[in-house]
């Protein structure tokens, strides 16, 4: 094992490679927002310019996020590479096939209307498996404690983990509760529907970047790390508790 602190330690090529592709996903997110500034489609509806826009930033940011977290999971360099690559293609191909649809002028999740859409949403789907197994693993991983950094650290990126399975489930969630509306046959509800648990979904995909992050920053302030980790434990709990306010708004209002 390295004798680098966890904290001071060097991306390597894999993770060099991840972060420009990140920083790509996040460019294309914010070509698209301009894209809806210069346009006359709605922010909301399935045919928006923010689902590429939002899809392009988030994934950018959470593939940045994993490369880094991940640095402090116990694996082998080839399993570590195996799993990083498949995330990193996996989030080019979700943000294209959402953005491919979106200058189609077509929904992306939920729509076999035809043969091209159905392409489309089947790989989408297919991807959102992959996401599922990637992720679970390197959650897997982090919950049992496989984890090389301080106790702040590891708790935040435990609690970080957890809280991105929860997004994973809310995600699967949706997409399930969309197809059984539109299998009923009303395709608008289905549209209108489908992203029920959006706001859940985003707030919880993203605590594996606010806690780590917060750790992170208070290693570098706070010398002492029982106090460290008091504080990352109060920011576990403030963020479970707003996410789950986000959760109980979000089906009050389904």
């Amino acid at each position: 094992m390295s004798s680098v602190a966890p904290e001071a330690r060097e991306p390597d090529r894999l993770a060099r490679a991840c972060y420009v592709v990140s920083v790509a996903l996040v460019a294309a997110g914010v070509f698209h927002l301009g894209v809806f500034a210069l346009g006359d489609r709605p922010w909301h509806g399935p045919l928006s310019w923010r689902k590429p826009a939002t899809f392009g930033l988030s994934f950018g940011a959470t593939l940045a996020t994993v490369t880094w977290v991940t640095s402090y999971l116990r694996m082998t360099p080839r399993t570590r590479a195996l799993l990083m690559g498949v995330f990193a293609v996996d989030c080019v191909v979700e943000v294209a096939g959402i953005t491919l649809q979106a200058w189609r002028n077509q929904p992306s999740h939920l729509n076999t209307s035809s043969p091209a859409n159905a392409s489309v949403a089947y790989t989408l789907a297919a991807g959102g498996a992959v996401l599922v197994a990637v992720l679970g693993t390197f959650a897997v991983i982090a919950v049992r404690g496989r984890v090389d950094a301080s106790p702040s650290m590891v708790l935040a990126i435990r609690a970080g983990f957890v809280l991105l399975v929860a997004g994973l489930a809310s995600g699967i969630a949706m997409i399930a509760y969309g197809t059984a509306v539109m299998r009923s046959g009303d395709t608008q509800r289905a549209y209108d529907v489908a992203g029920f648990l959006k706001a859940f979904h985003g707030v919880t995909l993203h605590g594996v970047l606010v806690l780590p992050a917060l750790a992170w920053w208070l290693g570098g302030r706070v010398l002492d790390e029982s106090r460290r980790t008091s504080v990352v434990g109060v920011a576990i709990g403030g963020y479970a508790v707003a996410a789950a306010a986000v959760l109980v708004w979000s089906l009050v209002q389904l």
